[in-house]
C-alpha cells in the first residue's frame, strides 16, 4: 500500500525507454479487458527514434526494494505515477521493441484473445502458463512487423511502416491478493537471499561456486512456489505473478526464451 491509500497501489518508476500498460474489465468479470493506464517512454526532442534514456532511480533503492528508502524515492521522484489497482488487473511491460512495433489497441486485443471473459463467481488467478503464451504472443507479433505483407508492403507501426527490428522484452502480470501463506514463502526467501548475500564467495559473476549455484536454485525453486494457488482465507495485501519473455531480433535469433 502507498502512502496510506485504501486501494492498493502499483507504483512505477520509470528507467529507460520502457513502458507499462495495465488492462482491467471496466465493465465486470464478464466484460473485455481494457486500458486504464499507460506510461509514455520520454525522447529527445520528441523524435521517435531517439528515446530518452536516463534513469530516474538513484542507487540507494537496493535489489530487494527497500520499503523506506522506496518510498523516499516516490515521494520526491517527478517521474514516478501511483495508480489503484484490483484483482484481476493485467500488467503488461515491454521494451521499445514492443511499443515501438505495436498499437495499444493490438496489445489490448492480443490478451483479449487469450483471456476470455471470466463467468461469474469467485476470483481464480490466472495460470502462468497463460500469461507466458500471452508475452510470447506479443513478442511474435511485434517482430512480425518488420516483415513485408501482402502487396508488398510493410505494415504501420506507432513509428511508422515496418517499425524497427530491436530485441525485444515483455513482461505479462496479473494483480492477485497476498496471503499469509504468500508472506510465509517470501519471508523463506528473503531470508534465504540475506543469507547467500552474507556467506556467498564472492567471486566472478560468471563462475560462481557450488554452494552459491545451489543456494541460487534453492531460491528459485520457492519463488516458483509463488504461483500456486494458496488458500485466501487471510488477506492483507496484493502481489504480481508474472511471466517473462525476452527474445532477439529475428536475423540473430529465431526463438524466444521464456523464463
Amino acid at each position: 500500500r502507498i502512502h496510506g491509500k485504501i486501494h492498493p497501489m502499483v507504483a512505477v518508476l520509470t528507467i529507460g525507454d520502457c513502458e507499462l500498460l495495465m488492462l482491467r474489465r471496466i465493465q465486470g468479470r464478464q466484460g473485455p479487458l481494457q486500458a486504464v493506464f499507460h506510461t509514455e517512454m520520454q525522447r529527445i526532442d520528441g523524435h521517435v527514434q531517439t528515446p530518452l534514456q536516463l534513469a530516474r532511480v538513484d542507487d540507494r533503492v537496493d535489489p530487494e526494494f527497500d520499503e523506506e528508502l522506496a518510498l523516499e524515492v516516490i515521494e520526491r521522484g517527478s517521474a514516478v505515477h501511483c495508480v489503484s489497482t484490483y484483482e484481476g488487473d493485467i500488467i503488461v511491460l515491454g521494451s521499445d521493441g514492443v511499443f515501438d512495433n505495436l498499437f495499444l489497441d493490438e496489445i489490448v486485443d492480443i490478451c483479449n484473445e487469450a483471456m476470455l471473459p471470466r463467468k461469474p463467481g469467485d476470483f481464480v488467478p490466472t495460470q502462468p502458463a497463460l500469461l507466458s503464451q500471452i508475452a510470447k504472443r506479443i513478442v511474435e507479433e511485434s517482430h512480425a512487423k518488420s516483415r513485408v505483407g501482402r502487396g508488398g508492403l510493410l505494415p504501420e507501426t506507432p513509428i511508422g511502416r515496418g517499425g524497427k527490428m530491436d530485441d525485444t522484452s515483455v513482461v505479462v502480470g496479473e494483480v492477485i491478493e497476498w496471503t499469509q501463506a504468500h508472506a510465509k514463502i517470501w519471508a523463506k526467501v528473503h531470508r534465504e537471499r540475506e543469507w547467500n548475500s552474507k556467506f556467498s564467495c564472492g567471486g566472478m559473476d560468471n563462475m560462481p561456486c557450488r554452494s552459491c549455484q545451489t543456494g541460487a536454485k534453492d531460491v528459485d525453486e520457492e519463488e516458483v512456489d509463488l504461483s500456486r494457488n494458496h488458500s485466501v482465507s487471510s488477506r492483507s495485501d496484493y502481489y504480481r505473478g508474472q511471466s517473462t519473455v525476452e527474445s532477439e531480433p529475428e536475423d540473430e535469433r529465431e526463438k524466444c526464451v521464456v523464463a
